[in-house]
């Protein structure tokens, strides 16, 4: 029997999973399955998929739909793994993406009671996202309290910038209490960072600029493999438009429509009603506004391509240059449409793709010997938590091989 980490992403009205099992002496880690709970409280559904994307369970949770939360998903997701799987592999951890780790944590964090008060603390700073993490976290504790928790942090890969990155012209001790550009989806330029390191070394260790395109959607630039600057900051508001988030936002709309509306329908409009869906009034998929023939799907395509590049341009300059753009996420791996686009616009800086390898969309799909260099690379977060995960309980796996399977805890 072979050790295991159970990787959970807990949003808002999902949990998403992923197992991988570990062999070759511990040096390997194979994605097994990957699946979700979705529609929590509403309709709950799991969906579980093989490592080759083979469909293994798509079931309606029966019950009290109302009442499933995250402790219920996880218990179901436990309860289908130990069908599964019992016998075949036991849990050594479970690893957890978390969004804000605030000052304190810049790298994975094997979780106690007094780690998890203080990520309660920062729920303010992230408040869509981070309670959700923390309910993952406690599920597990409700069921397997014996099992060590990781919590990885989308905030780490971005500290340690200078300073005057960081900053907001305010005042400073408002700094010092974490009003500041924090920066997110630091677990995706990880995987990218990874990735690049085994397939383009000498790029990897140069200046990038890694565009994080999807319904969340946000760009890094990265020297010698470390963040210089990125377009998210002190929220996951800031920076580029996204499906339904405002991006870049001049603070003198929020006063005037603090005026006329309520604080709450100020926070809905602009995480939930902005973004492609405010511009378009149609959709925040951007392949339903590339198939529309609406004039203001076109607009809105057109507004997430102009601050794309603007974005390009000025992480470009924070770098002192470039030799490659990397696309990642839902429109980056998957729209060849708006690459396109957004390297036609950047030709100024020497951007240029081969159509050919843009339509296969993995790779370098830039003209061979091109540089800046411009490739398409899936990112893989799930794969650098269940990393990070192995690699801090790793010291006592032998004592991990000692917890009950997860039948044990369904008995």
């Amino acid at each position: 029997m072979s050790d295991a980490i159970i990787v959970l992403n807990a949003g808002s009205s999902s949990l998403k999973f992923s197992i991988y099992q570990i062999s070759g002496g511990g040096e390997d880690l194979t994605v097994v399955v990957r699946g979700q709970v979705e529609n929590l409280g509403t309709r709950p559904r799991f969906i579980v998929k093989s490592r080759a994307g083979a469909v293994l369970s798509d079931t309606a949770l029966t019950g009290h739909p109302g009442r499933t939360g995250h402790a219920e998903a996880f218990a179901h997701v436990a309860h289908w793994a130990r069908t599964e799987f019992d016998g075949v592999f036991t849990p050594a951890a479970v690893g957890h993406r978390v969004v804000h780790g605030g000052l304190d944590f810049t790298e994975p964090t094997l979780l106690n009671d007094q780690i998890i008060e203080k990520l309660d603390r920062l729920v303010p700073l992230v408040p869509l996202h981070q309670p959700f993490n923390l309910a993952a976290i406690r599920a597990v504790r409700s069921l397997r309290p014996d099992l060590p928790q990781v919590a990885c942090f989308d905030t780490a890969f971005h500290r340690g910038r200078a300073s005057v990155t960081e900053r907001f012209a305010l005042p400073d001790d408002l700094f010092h209490s974490g009003v500041r550009r924090w920066g997110f989806h630091g677990l995706s330029y990880t995987s990218i960072v990874d990735q690049l390191r085994q397939t383009a070394p000498d790029l990897a260790a140069g200046r990038i600029v890694v565009a994080h395109l999807g319904s969340g959607a946000s760009m890094c630039a990265i020297r010698g493999g470390r963040s210089i600057d990125t377009t998210m900051s002190f929220s996951t508001l800031d920076g580029l438009p996204m499906g339904t988030r405002c991006g870049s936002l001049d603070p003198g709309v929020v006063l005037l429509l603090l005026q006329s509306h309520s604080q709450q329908e100020v926070e809905a409009m602009l995480y939930e009603k902005s973004g492609l869906l405010g511009i378009s009034g149609i959709s925040n998929d951007m392949r339903e506004l590339l198939a529309s023939a609406s004039p203001r799907a076109a607009e809105a395509v057109d507004f997430f391509v102009y601050r794309a590049v603007r974005e390009i341009g000025s992480l470009t300059a924070a770098l002192g240059g470039l030799d490659g753009l990397i696309f990642t996420a839902g429109i980056g791996e998957n729209s060849p449409v708006i690459r396109q686009r957004i390297c036609r616009a950047l030709g100024w800086l020497g951007l240029a793709i081969d159509d050919a390898a843009n339509d296969r969309g993995r790779g370098c799909i830039s003209p061979a010997g091109r540089s800046p260099a411009v490739w398409v690379i899936p990112t893989d977060e799930e794969r650098v938590i269940a990393a990070a995960t192995w690699a801090a309980v790793r010291p006592s796996a032998k004592a991990s091989r000692r917890i009950p399977s997860i039948a044990a805890s369904l008995k």
